[in-house]
């Protein structure tokens, strides 16, 4: 193995690799800041054109455009409070009331200086601990994804601590709107009202813009300073030192870069996991492991650098079981795994053998489109922060409305969707007013499908004992999970009554 990497690092220190590595992540980055246009979009996009090219360098450029995709999404997620792609989710927590309070630039950097350390440690765990991760992958059956669904659902106890009752509301509210459309396992029509583009459930992405951007439109409208009025004037003076500041504050903390790629590798090996659940599981991780989580929320620093940390470690988690067992980790993924197999590679033991040189030299490729993200996103993503924040409101708001109408509208080419995003949006306002939020809501559409799957298939494939529903009990990974998710519960809470306990102290201080 060691002969293979040393040859793939002189192979991508080559001057056709690095650009096709540099023009893959400028591509990516691009594709990932438009609402609507996720990896797996982007990918698909370029499939057509590595048919004409050789094997290395299209999965080259693919790997290159996936990490710049994944990247990507924060910026929309920072700037506007829109993710570009589902699994900026968490970003948006933090990252735009950082942009509220004038530090944006801040929230750029860090997310670039943890996206590219994430993406290194993914990779690291690709060529180091691929075939013994993919083995214990295996392991997971119906029962373990619906405990993980579960343990996702849990955070919510950390989204919505000030009420932990009106954060289960939200939940719940998304794990209704999951069963919108045909059920994924009987085939059921449920909930479409008689109307057949319903029958397709409801996008995830539809629900991501309407949710998290038409709120943030209508407070512009109705309050042009909520978007910080002091940020322009604040950027300028601070932004010969912003940049080594912020690198040095992520940097100091390398606990929660360590903690939140591993949790990106590990779930982004999981197929059918990857980044929407990874970023939630370590902003979830990263709060309930801080000394301050009542900052989080508020324009945490770390709130912006754990998500985005664990996006960067996925990639090279999704393709841990792609190249060993040919099990694509994310739809991405998948667009891959064509690629390889029109090149006549099957994943397997045989690809590290008798492909050994292509396999590590694209493996080491997606390594060096982490670290290409610095200087590309040090460069065009502050310049990008700059432009938005010298934008006036009135000029703002048209070009959100115009990305999220493309937005939605690119999901399925149906007009239909462009009108439920408005519809959805509009409640997530209202819902937003008596305090159930729209991070909590989104959160159950993402997990709903997966612990409906989850629960379904598990009952199905225990009929044959006499009470199915004890296999959810008796497996030992989901013991496991099980009780991660009452401590983590339990953690959470007891943090929130400790907090609540400091404030009251303090009060009764202030009163004296």
């Amino acid at each position: 193995m060691l002969e293979f990497l040393a040859e793939a690092f002189v192979q991508n220190l080559s001057p056709s690799l690095l650009l096709l590595i540099f023009l893959g992540v400028l591509g990516g980055m691009a594709m990932g800041a438009i609402p609507g246009i996720s990896a797996t979009v982007g990918l698909a996009l370029l499939l057509p054109v590595t048919f004409t090219m050789d094997p290395l360098n299209g999965l080259v450029l693919l790997g290159a455009v996936y990490m710049g995709a994944i990247y990507g999404g924060s910026f929309t997620a920072i700037l506007v409070n829109v993710p570009g792609t589902p699994s900026s989710i968490a970003t948006t927590f933090d990252g735009y009331p950082m942009t509220q309070q004038g530090r944006s630039e801040e929230a750029v950097v860090g997310v670039t200086v943890a996206s590219a350390v994430g993406g290194v440690i993914g990779v690291l765990g690709l060529i180091f601990l691929a075939p013994p991760l993919a083995n214990f992958v295996l392991n997971f059956g119906p029962q373990e994804y619906f405990w993980l669904g579960i343990f996702g659902l849990a955070m919510i106890a950390s989204l919505a601590a000030d009420s932990l009752v009106k954060g289960l509301i939200g939940g719940s509210l998304g794990l209704l709107i999951a069963t919108v459309g045909i059920s994924p396992v009987g085939g059921e029509v449920r909930f479409d009202f008689g109307l057949t583009f319903l029958q397709g459930g409801i996008p995830l992405i539809v629900a991501l813009i309407g949710f998290f951007t038409i709120p943030v439109i209508i407070d512009l409208i109705t309050d042009p300073a909520s978007r910080g009025g002091e940020m322009i004037e604040e950027g300028a003076g601070r932004r010969s030192s912003v940049l080594v500041s912020t690198v040095r504050d992520v940097l100091s903390r390398p606990l929660n870069l360590l903690r939140s790629s591993v949790i990106g590798t590990f779930v982004g090996a999981l197929p059918g996991a990857g980044g929407n659940i990874a970023n939630l599981i370590a902003y979830s991780e990263a709060r309930r492991a801080s000394r301050n989580p009542e900052r989080y929320g508020k324009g945490e620093v770390d709130g912006v650098v754990a998500p985005e940390s664990a996006n960067g470690a996925v990639v090279g988690g999704g393709l841990i079981p792609l190249l060993t067992l040919g099990i694509p980790g994310a739809p991405p993924d998948a667009v891959i795994y064509g690629v390889l197999l029109l090149h006549g590679l099957r994943p397997g033991a045989d690809l590290f053998v008798a492909q050994g040189s292509l396999t590590f030299t694209f493996m080491v490729s997606v390594a060096m489109a982490a670290v290409m993200l610095i200087p590309v996103g040090l460069i065009a993503g502050r310049a990008l922060q700059r432009a938005v924040v010298g934008t006036p409101t009135r000029y703002i708001v048209p070009g959100i409305v115009l990305l999220t109408i493309i937005g939605s509208y690119a999901v399925r080419n149906n007009v239909a969707d462009v009108a439920l995003m408005f519809l959805l949006g509009l409640a997530g306002y209202g819902l937003r007013s008596v305090g159930i939020v729209p991070p909590t809501i989104v959160l159950g559409i993402v997990l709903g499908v997966i612990v409906e799957e989850g629960l379904v298939q598990g009952l199905l494939a225990s009929s044959g004992l006499a009470a199915p529903w004890t296999s959810f009990f008796t497996r030992p990974i989901s013991l496991v999970i099980i009780v991660l998710t009452l401590v983590g519960v339990a953690l959470v809470l007891w943090a929130d009554r400790r907090a609540r306990r400091r404030d009251g102290q303090e009060g009764g201080e202030t009163a004296e």
